[in-house]
């Protein structure tokens, strides 16, 4: 009688509460080997690929495409095979899969966590002649036994994608295996399934072109010819009645739904940021009238947290509430918000106290496509010192923008405008780009948090 064992998911990364099932790579009754790809999973901060802890046949997946797994919660049951390998005892990971059946003993260890690896470089959005190859999913690397194996494009349905791929071909409603694929080795990029989506060539459920039209055999007598029915939308049924122009699509609209990936990670921080931090907002205008062409805004902003943060060093720190300690430090790695679809990413822009504009623009600019290629490492979306909210390129003057513990400040810069300025012998319309500095006051004081936002307005007021 072969033996049962469980699977339970382990922590995907840093304490995640639970992850979201993508895609099953396999289905009840397969037979996997220890350490193929069983699943992809989205967490709150990027989609994973987890790997068979066993070798063994499938007895049973619990959940499916879309479902909110518990960490800690069984994911599948497997039938182990003896014959095939198994990860041995001592090369135990630290992560319990759950208990065997009664006939079982000990139960083997688990896969284990993805690690941190260098961010991937993202796709860039260029011809696909210029594009360069995905290099693997978001994690970068999967630890599997003593090795580290980087990832690849899988193919699954004889479709070669990576689990980020699968995961926005998904959301968008692409049918991956009829989009054309111009990746290394035929794989499927994350641009093909924008193109796709954006053209309407590979909607799920549609109608292939090819098979459109065997019916033009014969031509229909001209007297009997049916009439011709609009595809046109319409408010209204065939009875005049108000109807519902086309069915629900994949996000329900009008009705409750369970908040998944980054953005219900992202209700759980700002949640426990609310209940912990008191927030206090300074605004100011900073005058830009000064500034020379070429000027780039958010290099200069960030120039500007960069000198206020080294003039006041208790703004670019953290503070842990409950031991009442505060931690100053050096360099000055700023958080930068980035909105998607899926909700807030906050990639960190590292040792910014060393980057020229040029710098800061490719490093920007680069944590930017690996967030809405969702190729960027878990590690850069932690450990930034301050952060910045650039949501005046959207809408808005003025914000309270929410200090996520353990950093003591963020700074929110607002829709820039002109505005009338008194000056000697008059006034000048003068640009200016409005500012809010909210900062924990458990840490700082007002008088520091007035100086840094002081120290910010006197650098963006300089030409260059």
């Amino acid at each position: 009688m072969s033996q049962t064992k469980n699977f339970n998911l382990p922590d995907l990364g840093e304490g995640l509460p639970d992850a979201t099932i993508v895609e099953w790579f396999v289905k009840e009754g397969d037979v996997i080997k220890l350490d193929e790809p069983l699943v992809s999973m989205e967490t709150a901060k990027a989609v994973v690929e987890v790997p068979s802890p066993f070798s063994g046949t499938v007895l049973k997946l619990s959940g499916a495409a879309g479902d909110i797994i518990p960490t800690g919660a069984v994911l599948a049951s497997f039938a182990l095979d003896p014959n095939l390998p198994q990860r041995a005892d001592g090369q135990d990971t630290g992560h319990s899969h759950g208990h065997a059946a009664p006939a079982a003993a000990a139960a083997p260890t688990p896969p284990p966590l993805p690690t941190a690896a260098a961010p991937v470089a993202a796709e860039e959005a260029k011809p696909a002649a210029a594009e360069r190859d995905d290099a693997g999913t978001v994690v970068g690397a999967m630890q599997s036994s003593n090795a580290v194996h980087a990832e690849q494009a899988l193919a699954v349905g004889g479709v070669k994608a990576v689990p980020a791929v699968r995961a926005t071909a998904r959301k968008l409603g692409v049918d991956l295996s009829r989009v054309r694929a111009t990746g290394a080795d035929g794989a499927v990029t994350m641009a093909d399934v924008k193109q796709a989506a954006a053209d309407g060539s590979a909607k799920i459920g549609a109608t292939p072109a090819a098979v459109a039209a065997p019916a033009a055999a014969a031509p229909a007598p001209a007297q009997v010819a049916a009439p011709v029915q609009s595809d046109a939308r319409t408010p209204l049924s065939a009875a005049g009645k108000p109807m519902r122009t086309q069915p629900p699509g994949v996000v329900a609209k009008g009705q409750p739904e369970p908040l998944k990936g980054v953005r219900r990670n992202m209700a759980r921080v700002m949640a426990d940021a609310h209940s912990k931090v008191v927030p206090t907002t300074l605004n100011d205008d900073a005058d830009i009238h000064a500034w020379l062409p070429g000027n780039d805004v958010t290099a200069r902003l960030v120039r500007s947290i960069v000198v206020a943060a080294q003039k006041v060093p208790a703004m670019n720190a953290w503070f842990d509430g409950e031991a009442l300690t505060r931690t100053l430090h050096a360099q000055v790695d700023i958080g930068i918000a980035v909105d998607t679809d899926d909700g807030l990413f906050v990639p960190a822009l590292r040792n910014a106290d060393m980057l020229d504009a040029r710098g800061i623009r490719e490093g920007v600019n680069r944590l930017r496509e690996q967030v809405e290629a969702r190729s960027i490492a878990a590690s850069e979306l932690s450990g930034y010192t301050i952060s910045l909210s650039n949501f005046g390129m959207f809408a808005g003057r003025y914000a309270t923008p929410v200090v996520v513990p353990p950093c003591v400040a963020i700074v929110g810069a607002g829709r820039a405008r002109h505005q009338m300025t008194p000056v000697m012998g008059g006034v000048e319309a003068h640009k200016v780009i409005p500012l809010s500095v909210t900062f924990d006051h458990r840490a700082a004081t007002g008088g520091e948090a007035a100086r840094f936002l002081r120290a910010m307005m006197d650098d963006l007021a300089l030409a260059s």
